[in-house]
């Protein structure tokens, strides 16, 4: 299936428009065994861009997500991160290229503190990262970090709280707040409004939109009026197929999107 590939208007300003890209992505393709999971897709994100990736449940969206993160290796295609082939370059080495990401499920510490939490993200970004045992004060630069990034991501405030007691909600926000605490080039969120209630996801769009510009972002989201509300490109998948990628508006009028993914969502 071919897609449909939309521009900005003429005379529209493009977030990003200038600069290396950010990712790129040529011809991607995954297969397990005679399934194909994610069929060509080309895919550029350039500095300060936010992209969404929509499709319906099985459209391909976390194995593209997991290729990019470099948790699989495509099976045809490339993928080029600040203007350099990391095709073959495994998980942790994109990491410390400065790639951050979130996943669909929580994975917390439950049992440390939300400070704790973060101040483990930070230690990790530093060149002790592997000997955990180091002391850490409590005014030290990385505790001084996660604290800083905990006060931005709105949870200043429960710092000392043991993460089993957050909210749903609340473990979101320190995932986020964990992304963040290593300064990322780029920052991937995997349906960060998966399983909150309607106030939670108002807050989580609030907390999204205050991020930065000059940090690019793309995320998986199957809430669409989420999607198109943080993207400034939506690219939608079906059966691993790019079958329109384009501006929110453009993706909303666009016939295949509505009756691939809209109107099996009752949207």
């Amino acid at each position: 299936m071919s897609a449909t590939t939309t521009s900005p208007a003429p005379g529209a300003a493009a977030p990003g428009a200038g600069g290396t890209p950010v990712l790129e992505l040529r011809g991607v393709k995954r297969r397990f065994g005679g399934v194909t999971a994610v069929a060509g897709v080309d895919l550029t994100v350039r500095p300060g861009e936010r992209v969404a990736v929509i499709g319906p449940n099985g459209a391909g969206k976390t194995t593209l997500f997991r290729l990019i993160a470099g948790e699989m290796r495509p099976s045809e295609g490339t993928v080029s991160l600040f203007g350099r082939d990391v095709t073959t370059m495994p998980a942790h080495r994109r990491a410390r290229a400065g790639v951050s990401r979130t996943f669909q499920v929580s994975n917390l510490f439950g049992d440390l503190s939300v400070l704790d939490n973060v101040r483990v993200a930070a230690q990790a970004t530093e060149r002790v990262r592997t000997r955990f045992w180091w002391p850490q004060g409590d005014d030290d630069a990385v505790t001084e970090r996660a604290r800083d990034v905990l006060r931005r991501t709105g949870m200043g405030d429960r710092m000392g709280e043991r993460v089993a007691d957050l909210s749903h909600g609340e473990k979101r926000q320190v995932e986020i707040a964990m992304a963040l605490v290593g300064e990322p080039r780029l920052l991937l969120l995997d349906e960060p409004a998966a399983g909150l209630s309607l106030g939670e996801r108002q807050l989580l769009r609030g907390l999204l939109e205050e991020l930065p510009r000059t940090l690019p972002l793309l995320l998986i989201e199957h809430d669409m009026t989420l999607a198109l509300e943080l993207a400034d490109t939506v690219l939608c998948l079906d059966n691993g197929h790019q079958i329109a990628t384009g501006t929110p508006a453009e993706i909303r009028a666009d016939r295949r999107v509505q009756d691939v993914y809209l109107g099996r969502s009752g949207s």
